[in-house]
């Protein structure tokens, strides 16, 4: 009689292993094999992190192994259960690997396959080709699109954390809980006195350190001592939070009237601002998108106000980006004066103020939320519905999407939502960040989540002309490595170009994303199709790069440049000045964030620039869902390859000042999960 012996690993999560009964069948091309009871309940078996075996008897040979079914049924209260993976050894001594890594909840059934990672088009049995069918049919039915707001990506249908499909939900609840853990970082810095004391303004600069001491370190440090210098207002631009922002001028826009006169002081060259302009040297910050946006309105004992300025910045003999001019709005005129270095002390340092104010609202809205959190779950959720388990793209994706659809349902139900923690210090809450994730969907376009290409087209790509842009080149040296992952896995599964357009999964991902996930907005440009191995590689590049390091590069600094709240404040209390001359240290530090607000302000900075605990960085794959050696390799090169990165900017920010690492491989996590 046939002798099957089965594996089964249960995940090691809290909570994973279960007490209730658990059959087994196997799916063989000649026959089934008859349901199997594989535990008795409290047997001490499928315990959390344990390894179970069990014999299968059959009558007949089931040739080749398909498919092997689970079925979780109560025993006395439901239980679920994490199966992480089945290893069935055939009566002829081979083993066949069937990975899960999922839960089973309720009375539920898994169909597995075995972990060969299979195009649609080489399915050659009835059986395999159904199962792709059923579970796809299924997922759709799981996973449904929902427009959280009009013009917005769209997202999960899920009003709570609660309500997600198991296998996406954070292992634990408390985790990412926003209210715990802002209420846990206010209690670590020492703040709590200060946390109900809207409309009491800070005394002077100085008195900021009073929330700021216990959260020191080398870069926050160096902020607070140096934040009123030019210096380090430019420097940001390049390596800051936001370092997307910034873009060379080639021609002075009509609405900031600059001449000659007004910066020649500035320019070291002995050149004219025309001739500047011609040799690369000029470059803008416009934060035209904040242009009469509707400011925090929710507390009636407190005005609020956002401007829409746009700087001037030079590149001098130094190399070092300075700014030399800021216009607070965008219409010129009378009433609004362009600022300048040589202008009184506390008018130039309050036109700066408020730029970095108006920087920070852009940061956290488009940067961060809709640019890295918002379109990594509409690639996470087209890709649970159009792709299949069993599908190479999916094993390639699937940890890079870990937690997002999570975190953002999370900040949806308490940060981003009407009254939720956003309106508490933010001068974009009740409702003005979301006019500016709708205003920032009109020109986001796919190409300009191709690194390379958004550095080209802001003109800031020359190694030569900006030798201190490093978010510029980790970048890049971490998009090709990337990249060349990507390529030698698209070409284990992938022959030709044809392969690519005979696919009619992946295809159905990627008109996904666009058709529904982007709702098809003309300006957007993501593509309906793919034609080629080459528009494979980039697109999957930009789902991984854009989950992992993009992140990574405007998230992990906050703490860093954001929790001296002079140099980046949340909101501003006082309207932007329309005269110079009458500002002085007193109208300043009034119209910085009061300390109430501070220290929500920073309990928030501090806890988004945590990593989660047990973070997978870059390149850590410990759930095998490829099998494959050729994968494996490329798998091994990969890492050994980030390592090599690491290496480098490890040996580039040896004695510097102002260290950057926030796109060093070993700091940049899988996916978006804070």
């Amino acid at each position: 009689m046939p002798n099957y012996t089965v594996t089964v690993a249960t995940g090691t999560q809290w909570f994973a292993g279960t007490d209730d009964y658990i059959y087994l069948t196997l799916v063989g091309s000649e026959r089934c094999s008859e349901r199997t009871l594989l535990d008795k309940p409290l047997y001490n078996d499928f315990e959390r992190g344990a390894v179970d075996s069990y014999d299968v008897n059959v009558g007949e040979d089931l040739g080749e192994i398909e498919l092997v079914k689970i079925e979780k049924k109560k025993y006395w209260m439901q239980d679920d259960w994490y199966c992480k993976y089945i290893t069935v050894k055939t009566p002829y001594g081979d083993y066949i690997e069937f990975p899960c890594f999922r839960w089973l909840v309720d009375d539920k059934e898994v169909v597995l396959r075995d972990g060969r990672a299979r195009l649609p088009q080489h399915e050659k049995t009835g059986v395999a080709k159904q199962h792709r069918r059923k579970e796809l049919e299924q997922r759709q039915k799981t996973y449904r699109w929902k427009e959280w707001h009009p013009g917005f990506p769209m997202s999960i249908d899920a009003k709570a954390h609660s309500e997600l499909p198991q296998d996406i939900q954070f292992d634990s609840e408390k985790g990412v809980d926003f209210v715990l853990n802002y209420s846990k970082a206010i209690e670590n810095l020492y703040v709590n006195q200060f946390m109900h004391m809207f409309q009491s303004s800070w005394g002077d600069f100085a008195d900021f350190e009073r929330i700021f001491v216990r959260i020191k370190n080398t870069i926050s440090e160096y902020v607070m001592e140096h934040w009123k210098e030019d210096f380090m207002f430019g420097y940001q631009y390049l390596n800051g939070c936001n370092p997307v922002v910034i873009r060379k001028c080639t021609e002075i826009p009509d609405k900031f009237p600059i001449t000659q006169k007004i910066v020649e002081d500035s320019l070291e060259r002995g050149l004219t601002l025309e001739e500047e302009l011609k040799e690369g040297n000029i470059f803008i910050a416009d934060y035209e998108l904040l242009d009469g946006v509707t400011p925090n309105a929710t507390d009636p004992c407190t005005l609020q106000y956002l401007a829409a300025p746009i700087c001037l910045l030079y590149k001098n003999s130094q190399n070092k980006i300075m700014p030399i001019a800021i216009q607070l709005s965008q219409k010129p005129g009378e009433d609004n004066p362009i600022f300048l270095p040589s202008d009184d002390e506390f008018d130039w340092l309050l036109a700066k103020i408020w730029v970095r104010s108006s920087d920070f609202h852009v940061h956290q809205t488009v940067t961060h939320l809709l640019r890295t959190h918002l379109i990594s779950e509409v690639f996470g959720i087209a890709m649970f519905r159009q792709l299949p388990a069993v599908h190479p793209v999916f094993k390639l994706l699937l940890p890079h999407i870990r937690f997002t659809i999570a975190i953002n349902t999370k900040a949806r139900e308490q940060l981003i939502c009407e009254c939720g923690l956003f309106d508490k210090a933010n001068g974009t809450g009740g409702g003005g960040h979301v006019e500016l994730v709708q205003r920032s969907m009109k020109t986001f376009t796919y190409k300009s989540l191709c690194f390379p290409e958004a550095i080209k087209e802001r003109g800031m790509d020359s190694r030569e002309e900006l030798p201190y842009y490093f978010y510029r080149d980790d970048g890049c040296s971490v998009w090709e490595v990337v990249k060349s992952f990507v390529t030698d896995v698209v070409d284990i599964y992938y022959e030709k170009d044809e392969t690519v357009q005979e696919d009619e999964e992946v295809q159905a991902f990627v008109k996904d994303v666009c058709s529904f996930g982007m709702q098809d907005s003309d300006s957007c440009e993501f593509p309906k199709s793919l034609q080629t191995k080459e528009q494979l590689v980039e697109y999957l590049t930009i789902v991984i790069f854009t989950a992992s390091a993009q992140h990574a590069g405007v998230n992990f600094g906050q703490y860093d440049w954001c929790s001296w709240i002079p140099n980046s404040p949340p909101t501003m209390r006082k309207p932007p000045p329309t005269k110079k001359g009458e500002v002085d240290l007193k109208y300043i530090v009034e119209s910085l964030p009061d300390r109430g607000r501070s220290c929500w302000h920073l309990g928030a900075v501090w806890a988004l620039s945590q990593f989660q605990e047990n973070e997978l960085f870059l390149g850590m794959y410990p759930d095998e869902h490829f099998i494959e050696k050729p994968v494996k390799e490329a798998m091994v090169k990969f890492r050994k390859e980030l390592a090599e990165v690491t290496k480098n900017i490890k040996s580039r920010n040896e004695g510097k000042k102002l260290p950057y690492y926030y796109l060093s491989p070993d700091r940049i996590p899988n996916s978006v999960a804070v």
